[in-house]
């Protein structure tokens, strides 16, 4: 025979969750922070992706190779590098 579920209802946990959360309980720092790395990471996630994604493209279209396609994925790699890289911060 089957256990029992441990909730009655299939989002009673959730339900506890968002009844528990206590809007703007964040410290201005750790928004900041959390603000911060998830921008950090999507820029230069979305270089690598982009530099993969050419460097694919450029391997495997009909006429393509490897060494284009590194040519490529590379250039765009360090360009991207030297556009996205943190200068000085703008002090307000």
């Amino acid at each position: 025979m089957a256990e029992p579920h441990l909730h009655h209802t299939p989002t009673e946990a959730a339900d506890h969750d968002a009844q528990a959360y206590t809007h703007g309980t964040m410290t201005i720092e750790e928004q900041t922070s959390t603000f911060g790395l998830f921008m950090t990471l999507a820029k230069w996630g979305s270089l690598a992706v982009a530099s993969i994604l050419l460097f694919l493209i450029l391997w495997f279209q009909p006429g393509g190779s490897l060494i284009v396609g590194l040519m490529g994925g590379v250039g765009l790699a360090v360009a991207g590098w030297f556009f996205l890289k943190s200068g000085k911060a703008a002090s307000h």
